[in-house]
């Protein structure tokens, strides 16, 4: 027979109080992410393209790319400038591991990024070429 034990500290993880608590740190990340230049141009991006799905009535499965290309590299981008911030945390004078930390942060952005352009590419290429012919 097994027997569970719940300490209290497992008892207090599941009170909705400290649930309420943790989305408060999520917001908090989320106005701190406002404030760097490259998730606001993401941002801006993925709006657009958001817009131009509406207008196209683009399908269900595009949709669901798009949704996830969406996020994937908002994702990206969130984790690269929390690294960032890490680094001139432990490295506030310039090191060479600490620039190939940033560095490599930097270009898993830009692998996100090119990668939802092919993707944006896929969807919306075909109807713009639909208008193009009609006009």
């Amino acid at each position: 027979m097994y027997v569970l034990i719940i300490s209290n500290t497992m008892k207090s993880a599941f009170l909705i109080k400290a649930r309420i608590k943790s989305f408060g740190y999520a917001l908090h990340g989320f106005k701190v992410l406002l404030k760097e230049p490259n998730f606001v141009i993401h941002s801006t991006i993925s709006i657009l393209v958001i817009v131009l799905g509406i207008y196209f009535q683009i399908k269900k499965i595009e949709w669901l790319f798009l949704i996830l290309t969406i996020g994937f590299v908002l994702f990206v981008e969130a984790i690269n400038t929390s690294l960032e911030y890490l680094v001139d945390l432990v490295s506030p004078k310039y090191h060479v591991l600490a620039k190939k930390c940033k560095d490599v942060a930097a270009m898993a952005v830009l692998l996100s990024a090119i990668t939802a352009v092919l993707i944006g590419g896929i969807i919306f290429i075909p109807y713009f070429t639909t208008i193009m012919r009609f006009e």
